[in-house]
């Protein structure tokens, strides 16, 4: 019975040994690629901690120098954020933040910079975001094939309609105001009604003679007045 066992166990080791010697390699290689790729994802993850924690840090000082309205300051502070830190949101915010108190001092040329910068390097919803600012200054400059062109850039689905108002706002100061009127037409109808900002593209409706509600009206008394007809 005991040789009868050995035998067992002996058969039993070779075939571990014959699986071993086709498959050993395999096996270690495959088992130190996913030790390796566990170690290089924690790696990263920590990484990625210890960047934002320092781009926040950088983001704070400049969120203080922007309370106090020292635009060179922030355009410094702004400069460390996106050199190091470029892929961080605290870059993304940073360029908004700076890009705007730069136009509120005049800085237009700077501001346009930053929010190129944005644009080009954001993800799609700051670069869309960027845009939008960027062609709003555009426009005030009177650049308007430039800002045309960038706001053909600005493609994200979830930003149509305020896209769309800058559209009318670019073809109001162009003089075009029927096309102006469609784009905030287009705008106001993609906004939600409990959206604040819906309020001021249904004023720039208004000025232009052209008042999302009297639109209904006259609408809803045309439609009284055929169907009073058809029932003649």
């Amino acid at each position: 019975m005991a040789n009868t066992l050995d035998l067992q166990e002996q058969e039993q080791i070779d075939e571990l040994k014959a699986f071993w010697a086709r498959w050993g390699n395999v096996i270690t290689w495959t088992l130190t690629l996913v030790l390796c790729a566990f170690a290089a994802w924690n790696g990263w993850n920590w990484w990625q901690r210890e960047q934002a924690a320092k781009a926040a840090g950088l983001y704070d000082e400049l969120d203080k120098a922007a309370v106090t309205a020292d635009v060179e300051r922030a355009g410094r502070l702004f400069a460390d954020l996106k050199d190091r830190y470029a892929g961080t949101t605290q870059a993304a915010q940073g360029a908004l933040l700076t890009a705007s108190l730069q136009a509120d001092k005049g800085q237009a040329e700077a501001a346009r910079t930053t929010l190129a910068w944005l644009a080009d390097k954001g993800d799609d919803q700051y670069r869309t975001i960027a845009r939008l600012r960027l062609a709003g200054l555009l426009i005030a400059e009177a650049k308007h094939d430039e800002a045309a062109k960038v706001l053909d850039a600005a493609t994200d689905p979830a930003f149509a309609a305020l896209v769309a108002d800058r559209r009318g706002d670019l073809a109001m100061a162009r003089g075009q105001r029927d096309e102006a009127v469609k784009a905030w037409q287009t705008a106001w109808a993609g906004m939600p009604a409990t959206l604040d900002y819906r309020n001021l593209v249904e004023a720039k409706l208004t000025a232009a003679g052209a008042a999302p509600g009297a639109a209904a009206a006259v609408a809803a008394g045309a439609a009284a007045s055929t169907a009073a007809g058809s029932a003649k």
